[in-house]
């Protein structure tokens, strides 16, 4: 079972130039269009001189949305291209913008699309690419006797816990990637005094 993503570690830089135009390109790991629209209105103040603002985003594990914006430029030339390389470097969870200084010399429709390209290839390849896994989400329901059982099986199996409250009623927040979730439902569900829920 495919349980694992690429995205990007951290934010990057990257530049492209032809005929005198500059081309800005910025990478930023994203979870959210709200987070995206925070980075947009950021750099738009940044470059407030800048002639265009394109960029493209992919939001998503298993099903990936996306968007591509010209901001501008003539259709389909620049936030499909960078579209294009987030594409093609199979990465998530991403949004990349390029910024257009004009450099006075019209670049044309096929310049404009290998412009808008290279930047984002150029971004992409000076950015950390990172393979995370899908995550299944669990809150575990049980007494306080059964502590120590529910413990050792979670070492045992690898599961990750995410947060404990342990009183007479104990309640677990675990972790768990996609292609072990099936299994991590079994045996909790077959242990006697122990509840299981999914949380995400």
């Amino acid at each position: 079972m495919e349980d694992t993503y690429k995205t990007i570690g951290n934010s990057g830089e990257g530049y492209f130039k032809d005929k005198g135009s500059k081309f800005l390109s910025y990478a930023f790991p994203v979870h959210s269009e709200e987070e995206i629209k925070e980075h947009l209105l950021r750099l738009k103040k940044e470059h407030h001189s800048a002639r265009h603002h394109c960029y493209a985003w992919r939001l998503g594990t298993e099903e990936i949305t996306f968007r591509a914006n010209d901001d501008g430029e003539p259709s389909s030339t620049a936030g499909k291209p960078i579209l294009g390389q987030l594409q093609s470097f199979e990465v998530t969870n991403i949004l990349i913008v390029v910024v257009r200084y004009f450099g006075g010399t019209l670049l044309g429709v096929s310049g404009l699309i290998n412009a808008y390209k290279s930047a984002a290839a150029d971004v992409l390849s000076k950015t950390k690419i990172i393979t995370k896994t899908i995550e299944r989400r669990y809150q575990l329901h049980f007494n306080y006797p059964v502590l120590n059982d529910v413990m050792n099986i979670i070492k045992q199996e690898n599961f990750t816990i995410l947060n404990t409250k342990f009183e007479i009623d104990c309640l677990l927040d675990l972790s768990v990637r996609k292609s072990e979730a099936e299994k991590a439902e079994q045996i909790f569900t077959n242990f006697y005094g122990v509840e299981i829920k999914k949380t995400e």
